[in-house]
């Protein structure tokens, strides 16, 4: 009985933290609009999720205000145009290709670049040694360290 009780206590604060957000739209097209501009726009507190899908107050703010903008009947461009205006291209999953955002565009390209160079050389410098040959006294050497005689001479 006690497990019971405990194991519901525990289950308390995940129902708290659940919110059902009730939109309701006038048009299919709007709300169409709305769950793609929730989909397309990150939130700025969970960094790698959606405004859907996030549960952090900014994100619920976030939504409130697509939900009003697009009911007021601004398009899908003046939303983001919006949102990005507050909150900087960071908001947006695919940011545009300017100069603030050069190092997020090319920076895997240069890591990439980078590797394959290292790669390059890498290879390059096992080939140098393979080809270096043992001199003939080394050679010597290491037969009289094995025992082993050396017939032609």
């Amino acid at each position: 009985m006690i497990r019971a009780w405990l194991f519901v206590l525990l289950l308390i604060p995940l129902f708290s933290q659940a919110a059902i957000e009730a939109t309701q739209f006038d048009d299919p097209e709007k709300e169409a609009r709305y769950k793609q501009l929730v989909a397309e726009l990150r939130c700025l507190v969970c960094q790698n999720q959606n405004l859907a899908d996030s549960n952090a107050e900014l994100a619920q703010d976030m939504r409130r205000k697509t939900y009003e903008l697009v009911q007021s009947g601004a398009s899908s461009d003046d939303v983001v145009a919006y949102m990005v205006k507050r909150y900087g291209d960071f908001v947006l999953y695919r940011p545009p290709f300017q100069l603030s955002t050069l190092l997020l565009w090319l920076g895997p390209f240069g890591i990439l670049a980078g590797g394959v160079a290292i790669l390059f050389i890498f290879i390059r410098g096992k080939g140098k040694l393979a080809d270096n040959q043992i001199s003939d006294n080394d050679l010597q050497r290491a037969k009289t360290l094995l025992g082993e005689e050396d017939n032609n001479t």
